[in-house]
């Protein structure tokens, strides 16, 4: 199979055998991507279904489409977290259309987003074809990232913490002071989807934490969460309990997703909490994130 880029354009083709066309995607393609997140069970709010996390990251990410016979047959995302040689490129979405399935469209869609990113990382579906897939690109499997829920009134508020509200602004500004990473675009809109908002964590009226807030009916919880790395791990663990209790979803039930080695997975299963589903975390390198501190986005990171 030949193939090759188109310059500019970044158009990656492979005629010979598929007719398959990888270009990058545009506000056109909404409708069509939609159309592909629904037939993989991903009809959700802010999946490929939903056009505000689309055009998140048409914005501030890049997005390909897999064209064959003048129709899009798959799509993909990744964004750019950072600056410089220590950026890493999160692969957010990778997603065919069932009925295209074994065209060579994950594999060309991927070629393309981590064309030139030596420092990848994703959260990996339990798909038979997800992990290999990765694996083939340079990834490492890692830890699991659980899909953590239950009901926030099994959980008490630590002793000297508080939770308030603040910007997203300068939710973005704290972590960018503890990380070294401009997180201010995706801050903002986590703060923009249903039931979204920014919190910050204090202990002792110090902050400790700062955290996204977002989501509807069972996917309402933490969207992310950036600790001060000067704090020390019984504030990483309990800021993360700290914020989700001081949550009030009806019926009570919110979600967090936590890498299985976090330290606030231990006593929220112990408070009843249970997982319900799991991705794996896959990289080139382990240290991309910090199993025991980070509360990713599943979408984002």
């Amino acid at each position: 199979m030949e193939s090759g880029t188109d310059g500019a354009a970044g158009v990656w083709h492979s005629m010979a055998v598929t007719n398959l066309y990888i270009r990058n995607a545009n506000a056109g393609d909404l409708d069509a991507v939609a159309a592909i997140a629904r037939a993989t069970g991903q009809g959700e709010e802010w999946t490929g279904a939903d056009p505000a996390y689309v055009g998140h990251l048409l914005a501030h990410g890049r997005v390909v489409v897999a064209e064959r016979q003048g129709a899009v047959t798959g799509f993909g995302a990744t964004r750019r977290i950072g600056d410089g040689p220590g950026a890493v490129t999160m692969l957010c979405d990778l997603f065919v259309d069932p009925r295209a399935h074994g065209l060579g469209a994950g594999n060309a869609m991927l070629a393309t987003l981590w064309q030139d990113a030596p420092r990848r990382m994703t959260f990996s579906s339990l798909h038979a074809h997800a992990l290999p897939l990765y694996t083939r690109s340079g990834l490492d499997a890692w830890w699991p990232l659980l899909y953590l829920g239950g009901d926030v009134r099994a959980l008490r508020l630590p002793g000297g913490w508080a939770v308030t509200e603040t910007s997203p602004g300068e939710a973005a500004a704290l972590e960018l002071g503890w990380t070294g990473v401009d997180r201010s675009a995706d801050h903002a809109a986590w703060a923009a989807r249903p039931g979204g908002r920014a919190v910050l964590a204090s202990r002792d009226g110090v902050v400790a934490a700062a955290a996204a807030v977002a989501g509807t009916g069972p996917e309402y919880g933490i969207a992310h969460l950036a600790a001060d790395p000067g704090a020390g791990a019984g504030a990483a663990r309990d800021a993360v309990v700290a914020v989700l209790a001081s949550l009030d979803p009806p019926g009570g039930r919110a979600r967090v997703c936590l890498p299985a080695p976090h330290v606030a997975t231990r006593p929220l299963l112990a408070a009843g909490w249970h997982s319900e589903e799991m991705d794996v975390f896959m990289a080139t390198d382990p240290g991309l994130l910090d199993p025991r501190r980070c509360v990713p986005s599943p979408a984002l990171a």
